[in-house]
């Protein structure tokens, strides 16, 4: 699956930014709330450890997903399960997700898996261990003050995005519009993306990487320059949610910048 090389690439993007971190530095908090660069190396690491039990230790998994209530919660057990901080957790970090992005690779897509929520496919699972790395690799490089390059990679959380309209609707149990809004993005490589049917009333359109930030919770809307038309769209642009779990609110406008860089 092209979406595992897209997976680490994504990694060794963001482990190349932190590479020339001292170890007190993975200790400064990020405007999310509050966590530290730690917090965001352990997360990930913790969930591509799991992710990769989807495939190789279905029992293990299951035992590991039920101790996170017993644990007092996810970061009581990302704390007690990923040792290592620094320079040291993102070498483990990194060394854990090229040895993911391997088994995904040669993986059967259509492979349903197990998870903390619904059965997912194999080409779901690792999507979204590329969109958390995307997303949560944002909060690291704005409070570095680091521009983040994109690439064409980001296809995939953008079409994570688009498919995602009905649950950002149903995780908030409110009734779902009968029509997606028409959107056009702009890709970093200058090319258009589209999804749905043009001369929609209700549209989105602008950059990619500026609708992914908004489908992932690290922009507010307000904050990007992505064009909105419709009621509709409006109204899922000011709540979109691509990720699982319980409904969240995007963050407030402003709240969530790229920080003046130190000189």
């Amino acid at each position: 699956m092209d979406q595992a090389a897209d997976f680490l690439g994504e990694t060794e993007a963001l482990a190349e930014l932190l590479a020339p971190l001292p170890d007190p530095a993975f200790d400064e908090a990020t405007q999310f709330k509050g966590w530290t660069v730690n917090d965001v190396i352990r997360h990930l690491h913790f969930w591509n450890r799991a992710a990769g039990l989807q495939l190789t230790d279905e029992a293990e998994l299951v035992r590991l997903l039920g101790a996170i209530a017993g644990a007092g919660g996810m970061r009581a057990i990302e704390r007690a399960t990923v040792p290592g901080s620094g320079r040291a957790l993102r070498a483990a970090w990194l060394k854990t997700a090229g040895e993911i992005a391997d088994i995904y690779a040669t993986a059967d897509p259509k492979a349903r898996l197990k998870w903390a929520g619904p059965d997912m496919s194999a080409r779901s699972s690792i999507t979204a261990r590329l969109m958390e790395t995307w997303a949560h690799g944002q909060e690291v490089y704005d409070h570095l003050g680091v521009e983040r390059v994109d690439h064409d990679r980001i296809k995939n959380i953008a079409h994570l995005g688009v498919s995602t309209f009905g649950w950002t609707y149903q995780v908030r149990r409110m009734e779902l519009p009968p029509v997606a809004p028409f959107v056009q993005l702009t890709a970093p490589s200058g090319t258009f993306w589209t999804w749905g049917q043009e001369g929609n009333v209700n549209s989105v359109s602008g950059s990619a990487t500026e609708f992914c930030q908004v489908v992932t919770q690290v922009r507010n809307v307000a904050d990007t320059k992505l064009v909105v038309h419709g009621s509709v769209a409006k109204q899922w642009m000011g709540m979109a949610q691509c990720f699982a779990g319980s409904a969240e609110p995007p963050p407030g406008p402003g709240s969530r910048f790229r920080r003046a860089r130190a000189a």
